[in-house]
């Protein structure tokens, strides 16, 4: 299978939408549409987060921000919520203070360049979100134990990052990305170091199922195959492809969303800070 790395497409849309606020609206749109992790992540923080929003003002820490499309949701979503993004990619988080100036000027959100491996927050924070990012860092367990650090007592953490299912596509000399640090996570694997960072797990599930999984194939990684081989010109062969296979991927992605996987190539994880004894 052709090797394709996912940061250089990913830096090319970023210089394309960075140009016009309304390409980086819709880009945000296309992927909370075509990714099913983003489902997974607004569905369970539509769930949680309506429960801190009724409660008044909180805060929530974005560990990873990238493009800052999960940071869009939340202050669409959220009335009370204010965020702290941060990335180690000063050029995506410039983009990210255009874009979100409004929100920076009243005060809902800040971007910070920072590496989660040195961030030192304590207690700041009631939620904090890492979204396909764990699996780039060789040192996991330390990341997670510095979120926990940044959360109240009882502050929720939840995480998505491909499983161990997903080594078909992220690992190996035939690899589909290659900037993964390990292949995923498996269920107990994940609890054994969310445990070690000082939480406690609430629920831990896959994602990308075998219906979920085939959406993916069908609606992201052909079509980004594509372009990485033929670049712009694969545009409107994809534009046609769509239009008879988007249906049938968003379909699946419901199904993956709403029926229990008993694997998958995704995985997700909520926890919760354990309570400090007296």
């Amino acid at each position: 299978m052709s090797r394709i790395a996912y940061d250089p497409v990913k830096d090319r849309f970023a210089n394309i939408i960075r140009r016009f606020r309304f390409l980086r609206t819709a880009f945000y749109m296309i992927l909370d549409l075509f990714f099913l992790r983003s489902w997974y992540v607004r569905a369970i923080m539509r769930k949680f987060g309506t429960i801190l929003d009724q409660e008044g003002s909180w805060t929530l820490l974005d560990a990873g921000s990238g493009f800052g499309q999960y940071d869009r949701f939340l202050l669409q979503q959220f009335d009370h919520v204010k965020i702290k993004a941060i990335d180690v990619k000063d050029d995506y988080l410039e983009d990210s203070r255009a874009y979100f100036q409004k929100e920076i000027a009243e005060g809902r959100i800040e971007f910070k360049q920072k590496d989660l491996l040195d961030i030192n927050y304590e207690r700041e924070f009631n939620f904090a979100i890492c979204i396909d990012v764990l699996e780039h860092i060789e040192e996991d367990v330390k990341v997670m134990t510095n979120i926990q650090q940044a959360l109240k007592e009882r502050g929720y953490f939840l995480m998505h990052s491909p499983s161990i299912y997903s080594e078909e596509d992220a690992d190996g000399d035939a690899s589909f990305v290659d900037e993964h640090a390990r292949a995923g996570y498996g269920k107990e694997d994940i609890k054994e170091k969310l445990k070690t960072a000082g939480f406690k797990p609430l629920h831990v599930a896959y994602t990308y199922g075998d219906k979920g999984h085939m959406a993916w194939e069908m609606l992201i990684k052909y079509p980004m195959l594509w372009l990485n081989r033929i670049k712009l010109w694969a545009l409107p062969v994809m534009a046609v492809y769509y239009v008879f296979t988007l249906p049938l991927g968003l379909s699946l992605m419901w199904l993956d969303l709403n029926e229990p996987n008993p694997q998958g190539t995704g995985i997700y994880a909520l926890a919760r800070k354990k309570d400090t004894p007296n």
